[in-house]
């Protein structure tokens, strides 16, 4: 069977902690593709600053250059509050021939006891933790967790950053720094807390 490696998340914006992440997946566990699969709404998080059709386009620069990524767009075209357990029972229907590789953040590893249908999810795909400095990976789920270089980077951190008007450089790549500032998205018009 084939091996594909899913990275979700809102990418508001995605940055090179999510690519790192990506990467260190697709090479330690010998991943066919790694998708990065925008949701359409989080049931966990409210997403500011940056709609749909934006953080898929983001995202879509995020990752251009790499040949080993491409974009899951299910959850986008799908709409609603996107719970993983769905997608990823519609993605095994339709795609036998795969075994799917679930990517998380080792701070959403402590969390997955609060995930919709997680033990019927933990029976259709791997979880598979990335460590997150700061956050405990400890779980009853079965996570096989991979060693990463370790990066104190988040979106919220980055929207901050545009907010004060501070840059982005070697946080994002610099396709999606441009697309940031020529959608004047996250600026400081807005206040940095609500996002």
């Amino acid at each position: 069977m084939k091996k594909v490696g899913i990275l979700g998340g809102t990418f508001n914006p995605p940055h090179f902690g999510h690519l790192i992440m990506a990467n260190e997946a697709y090479h330690s566990l010998g991943l066919e593709e790694v998708r990065f699969m925008p949701n359409a709404a989080a049931p966990h998080k409210e997403v500011h600053g940056a709609d749909t059709a934006q953080r898929l386009k983001m995202t879509e620069l995020a990752i251009e250059d790499f040949p080993q990524f491409r974009i899951e767009d299910y959850e986008i075209k799908t709409g609603g509050v996107s719970y993983t357990y769905n997608t990823i029972r519609q993605l095994v229907e339709q795609e036998s021939d795969k075994e799917f590789y679930f990517i998380i953040g080792g701070d959403s590893v402590a969390q997955l006891n609060s995930w919709h249908r997680i033990h019927e999810l933990a029976d259709l795909i791997q979880f598979v933790g990335i460590g997150r400095p700061g956050y405990d990976s400890a779980t009853d789920f079965p996570v096989m967790m991979i060693d990463s270089p370790e990066m104190h980077l988040s979106s919220t951190m980055l929207r901050e950053r545009v907010a004060a008007n501070r840059p982005l450089t070697f946080f994002v790549p610099e396709k999606v720094e441009a697309y940031i500032r020529k959608e004047g998205l996250y600026g400081p018009e807005q206040d940095a807390s609500t996002r």
